[in-house]
């Protein structure tokens, strides 16, 4: 009897295939969002937050990867065309009234600092169109009340060289302690720009 084995394949391997992608109740949700948008909006299930943001500066802004890494919005409905997120959704489980968990706090601040609306739908078994347009009515009208300030998003160019700067901390001397930009290629090149 031949070997029906597929190449490379271990008996031993820790992978399985979850027993559902989607839970119960997310699923009814995709069924509700599906009738109510048609083709205005490509719906994309659990999509992670590092493809949705990107960090500047990565090499000084380290801990707010760590604080997207491994987290993703329930729901993200983009452009047919772009691709361009329109609008996030985000299954929250029932908490008090006029209490806000903290990691539900986080994503409503990460999403209207980019003017993308973030809709907070009660976990639940089924879902009305009806409830579901307030609740993007809601998120959209605060998304346009957030104010956009321009922002300084990339390191300075080496004066030397003109490559990339890095944030460094000052070691020893009259200024240690104290944050400065110096050359990605230190110690090869001396540039420096100092920091007030």
């Amino acid at each position: 009897m031949p070997d029906t084995k597929p190449p490379n394949a271990s008996m031993d391997s820790p992978y399985r295939l979850r027993n559902y992608f989607l839970s119960t109740p997310e699923i009814a949700l995709f069924r509700q969002l599906q009738r109510m948008i048609g083709d205005r909006y490509i719906i994309c299930p659990k999509v992670a937050l590092t493809d949705i943001f990107t960090i500047v500066r990565p090499n000084e802004n380290v801990h707010f990867y760590n604080k997207i890494f491994r987290k993703h919005v329930d729901f993200l409905l983009c452009d047919p065309q772009t691709f361009k997120p329109a609008i996030a959704v985000e299954v929250v489980k029932s908490i008090a009234k006029n209490e806000t968990r903290a990691s539900d706090q986080f994503m409503e601040e990460l999403f209207l600092q980019e003017g993308i609306p973030l809709a907070h739908v009660p976990l639940g078994e089924r879902y009305e169109a009806s409830d579901l347009v307030h609740l993007f009515q809601l998120a959209v009208t605060k998304a346009k009340e957030i104010p956009r300030l321009p922002r300084q998003d990339s390191a300075p160019m080496c004066p030397v060289c003109g490559k990339m700067m890095v944030l460094r901390i000052q070691r020893d001397g009259d200024r240690g302690g104290k944050k400065y930009y110096g050359c990605m290629d230190n110690p090869r090149c001396p540039g420096a720009v100092a920091l007030d």
